[in-house]
């Protein structure tokens, strides 16, 4: 299992929102680099890299930032907010970024997704984001008329090479993972999960650690760790060990 730190950019700087609300943030770095950094010497193996300008626009905002962020650190990203054509795909992986992460296009336009997945352009995952059971897009601000049964369904036949969930109710809230929606999430997929929203201490990692023999890649956090409620390498450690112990 792998801990994703979180960088998410809004106006050039390092954020987190609370409930992905854009009127509920906290600035933690001005420049993401020294998250970045920070997140380095914490030792990060990867870096989950959001765009939050993106997501609210529907096109990419800080490619340039991100450009920056992949050349400099040896730390692999994943990429999310505001990717909705092939174009920007294209683009991102050309500037180093190692997975993309989409939400809205795979959602809103199944079809020309499905069209993208085809051509095997990389490694690409797809967000699903939901509050009280209902789907989001366009960075959580619109409803979808799926439920999440039936996307994992379709997800399942289509080629993604992971799947994110996300609680929005308790994303930034450092309140717990919901262990009953995560349940039902593992049981329908037939990628490997990765969930985000509620991560707040190493108590978290131990009690969600036993998921990854039913899929569980990884969890995604940032508040916690900018806030020191969980140590990063404390964390790592604490995996890397059990690991050992575990064979």
């Amino acid at each position: 299992m792998i801990i994703f730190p979180a960088i998410d950019i809004k106006d050039g700087k390092c954020v987190r929102l609370k409930q992905g609300l854009a009127n509920k943030q906290t600035i933690y770095f001005e420049d993401p680099l020294d998250a970045a950094a920070f997140l380095q010497d914490k030792g990060a193996k990867w870096f989950h890299i959001v765009d939050l300008d993106g997501a609210f626009e529907g096109k990419p905002k800080n490619i340039r930032l991100i450009e920056k962020i992949c050349s400099k650190f040896h730390i692999p990203v994943q990429l999310g907010g505001g990717i909705r054509t092939e174009e920007v795909i294209r683009a991102y992986f050309d500037v180093g970024v190692s997975r993309l992460i989409i939400g809205t296009m795979a959602l809103e336009r199944p079809q020309y997704f499905e069209q993208i997945l085809a051509r095997n352009l990389g490694q690409i995952g797809v967000s699903l984001d939901a509050k009280q059971g209902r789907l989001k897009t366009k960075g959580w601000v619109e409803d979808v008329d799926k439920t999440i049964e039936e996307v994992i369904g379709w997800l399942n036949d289509i080629g993604i090479s992971f799947l994110i969930y996300t609680d929005i109710a308790r994303d930034g809230m450092q309140s717990g993972v919901n262990l009953t929606n995560l349940q039902h999430i593992l049981k329908l997929s037939q990628v490997p999960v990765l969930i985000a929203g509620g991560v707040n201490s190493l108590e978290d990692i131990k009690l969600l650690y036993p998921y990854h023999k039913q899929g569980l890649e990884g969890v995604i956090t940032g508040r916690a760790i900018y806030e020191g409620s969980l140590d990063l390498t404390d964390a790592n450690n604490w995996l890397e060990q059990i690991k050992k112990t575990n064979g």
